[in-house]
């Protein structure tokens, strides 16, 4: 069968890109896809052209995919195109599939029964649950537990070795290494495996056992392999060993869409393609066939600012449509307002974006408050088990309760007590002997120290006013007058979770009201039934990664939430990043996976999308976002000058005239113009202002701490912070957002 013919007889279009990935079936193939190119169209067609048309037999083919979902999609395409019996004839597999398959091949080989495989999640956590309490002396929370799998799955994933797991460890504060020996030990001792040792064992198996390779390497001559960025270490190794033979491997990605470091996700196997298999071809599809183009030209701009990438460019295939809004608003929580009208006023497909499951929770309550429907994709449940959650959820229940001495053992080296654990529990006993509440207790029966004496003293006084504070007073009372803040700085923990409790508590009055409103909205998110067809959806940027929505709100890209953090590496110049080492390196690709998941967020716009500005939040991914949008508009000068001075207009002349040189010598000739459009909007800075950004001036700002003005010019000020790192801002980017104070 012609190739053409193929194509009619199954009703398939293909671009000139995609019909080159689908006829090039021999050696190693990287195709790299962007976002909305099609690349599950290409998949498909590319299986039923090996076989129509190619004539391999497809019992040769594997066809590996990242989760069980995808297999039955992918399966279901196929025989939508294809029939059903010969789909039926593929194997579809996920990557833990093909691991369980040859493990049960190799023990039915040696006469020995596998390892049993333990698919209950709750079996699991109470085996670590009582591994972490003998190695850390203390109870986890869920989010302890959590934290734990986190690290076991990472550590098999990426194939750490001890001096890997030693530093996750001390990264996470935790007796990791002590931890996962005695979980590995505990399973292994009963003949017992979870998803990710089955990996670790197929691995093993395909290395000590020639002849199982051999079978492997026979049986799948062809190996295909969907969302390659996604796969971890440990899964590209197995692939390279079962397709290493013949080499026959396709492999389709794109490393700007690798958004899942946390289940140790390995993009950096894309960038090494080429090295890793001699003679591999890397094909690109760039035509974006989801979004309107203004969309796709801020979104191109803005990925390329990574480095650790292909160069590639995202091609919008459809016209202009409306511009990108940014809707200025006083606070963050102004933003659950502004969505509520939205939610109540939708009509068409709208998707709520947001890095993390807890920056809806504020957007639930008031949806719910004011019965409006919604939906949610894959909404968990973690924020109500999570560590600080618990702790202020203790702290108000022992204000109702000052008797329970379970309660204080909880709470007591968490406030400004300063008691040692033998006066508290000497206080609980004294609590329990003498019917007095705790505090009582230790004023009365221990022997305290003056300043122990004074500590408790003040405590019981705020748990006494806390009686009579709104719950936000409270909240703040507990963080900013009773310790609790300072508790989480010393151990350094986050206190965002302590931001969406705030958020909570401005719709209740009481406290003990703020923590009837939690148990109710975790149950409303435990038992939420919503219409399917409800337009207007809440989901992470993650659950949302394959899908597309007419309309995506883009909510919390707030500095500090998302991206979480921004290194100094990532205001050096681009050269520099591409050859930093050690610690700059490991910041390096935080950031751009940061940068990587705004990017797939904002992609999944197909006409309108809207992000938010925060008056008294900084905000850089969409300062830098709409920045971008100017860097097109001087491409866009650059053409036209290109078209007027008659120049050739061939497709490789346009990518030079795209290239970072070319776009430096447009600046340099247009200094101003450029200067206007990389500040945005004209501001008039006072002259008082300008007059304190002299070297030498110490200054706060709001999120990075004191630091000390080393140079300026007209546009931008550096300054060296007292954590040793130095950075350099736009003035103007300064002055609009009232990031620095002058000391």
């Amino acid at each position: 069968m012609q190739f053409t013919q193929y194509l009619e007889n199954a009703n398939i279009h293909l671009t000139e890109q995609q019909r080159i990935a689908v006829t090039t079936i021999d050696g190693p193939v990287l195709l790299l896809a962007v976002p909305g190119s099609g690349k599950t169209t290409v998949l498909v067609s590319r299986l039923g052209y090996m076989i129509l048309v190619g004539g391999v037999s497809p019992e040769q083919i594997l066809t590996l995919t990242y989760t069980v979902a995808a297999t039955k999609d992918m399966k279901a395409r196929f025989a939508s195109l294809f029939g059903a019996e010969l789909a039926e004839s593929m194997e579809f597999r996920t990557i833990n599939g093909l691991s369980y398959r040859i493990i049960q091949y190799y023990g039915r080989r040696i006469g020995k029964r596998p390892y049993a495989l333990v698919k209950d999640d709750q079996e699991i956590n109470r085996l670590l649950s009582r591994i972490y309490q003998e190695v850390q002396k203390e109870y986890p929370a869920e989010s302890d537990l959590r934290m734990v799998r986190i690290a076991i799955t990472s550590i098999k994933n990426s194939m750490a070795g001890p001096k890997e797991i030693k530093e996750m460890g001390e990264q996470l504060e935790l007796k990791l290494a002590e931890i996962y020996r005695r979980y590995q030990a505990e399973m292994r001792a009963e003949s017992r495996m979870d998803f990710d040792d089955q990996m670790i064992y197929a691995l093993s198996i395909l290395k000590k056992s020639p002849e199982t390779l051999q079978y492997f390497q026979n049986r799948y001559p062809y190996v295909l392999v969907d969302e390659a960025q996604d796969t971890s270490k440990i899964q590209h190794e197995i692939i390279r060993l079962v397709s290493g033979k013949r080499d026959q491997l396709f492999m389709v990605g794109d490393e700007d869409q690798s958004i899942y470091g946390f289940r140790a996700a390995y993009p950096e196997a894309l960038l090494t393609f080429p090295k890793d298999h001699p003679g591999a071809k890397v094909l690109r599809m760039e035509d974006n066939f989801r979004s309107q183009k203004k969309i796709v030209d801020k979104a191109d701009r803005f990925i390329a600012e990574n480095v650790l990438r292909y160069e590639k460019h995202i091609r919008s295939v459809r016209p202009e449509g409306r511009d990108i809004r940014t809707v200025e608003l006083t606070s963050r929580s102004s933003q659950y307002r502004y969505l509520l009208k939205a939610a109540a006023d939708c009509r068409s497909e709208t998707v709520v974006l947001y890095r993390d499951n807890e920056s809806m929770l504020p957007l639930v309550d008031l949806l719910e408050r004011n019965k409006i429907e919604y939906r949610i994709k894959n909404a968990e449940l973690l924020f109500f088990g999570q560590r600080t959650v618990v702790d202020i959820s203790n702290i108000f229940r022992f204000m109702e309760d000052p008797y329970d001495t379970e309660l204080f053992m909880q709470i007591y080296y968490k406030l400004q007590l300063y008691l040692t654990r033998a006066i508290a529990e000497q206080a609980c006993r004294e609590s329990v002997e003498h019917k007095l509440p705790v505090l009582d207790a230790a004023l009365t029966y221990c022997h305290l120290t003056r300043s122990m004496e004074e500590n408790v003293l003040a405590i019981r006084v705020h748990f006494k006013n806390m009686q009579s504070d709104r719950a936000d007073q409270a909240l703040n009372r507990i963080v900013h007058k009773m310790g609790y803040g300072a508790y989480l700085d010393r151990n350094k923990l986050s206190d965002s979770k302590i931001q969406i409790l705030r958020l909570l508590s401005y719709q209740v009055e009481r406290p003990e009201e703020l923590l009837t409103r939690l148990k109710e909205l975790e149950t409303i998110l435990k038992e939420k039934q919503s219409k399917p067809d409800c337009p207007f959806i809440l989901s992470t940027i993650h659950a949302s990664k394959g899908l597309e929505y007419d309309t995506v709100y883009l909510m919390d890209v707030i500095d500090g939430i998302f991206p979480q953090e921004i290194p100094d590496i990532s205001l050096k110049n681009k050269q520099i990043r591409k050859t930093c080492t050690g610690e700059d390196r490991k910041e390096l690709e935080t950031y751009e996976e940061e940068r990587r998941i705004f990017y797939v967020g904002v992609t999944r716009a197909k006409n309108q999308l809207i992000l938010f500005n925060y008056k008294n939040e900084a905000t850089s991914f969409i300062h830098q976002f709409m920045e971008s949008y100017a860097a097109v508009k001087t491409y866009d000068k650059i053409r036209t000058a290109q078209a007027s001075a008659k120049l050739p207009g061939s497709k490789q002349e346009l990518r030079e005239v795209r290239s970072k040189e070319a776009m430096n010598a447009w600046k340099r000739k247009n200094q101003s113009y450029y200067i206007k459009a990389k500040e945005g909007k004209s501001t008039t800075i006072p002259k008082a202002f300008m007059i304190k950004l002299k070297p030498g001036n110490i200054i706060m700002h709001r999120t990075l701490g004191k630091g000390c003005i080393t140079m300026m010019d007209d546009v931008k000020v550096r300054i060296k912070f007292d954590n040793g790192k130095e950075s350099v801002f736009l003035i103007s980017y300064l002055y609009q957002n009232r990031l620095i104070q002058f000391l």
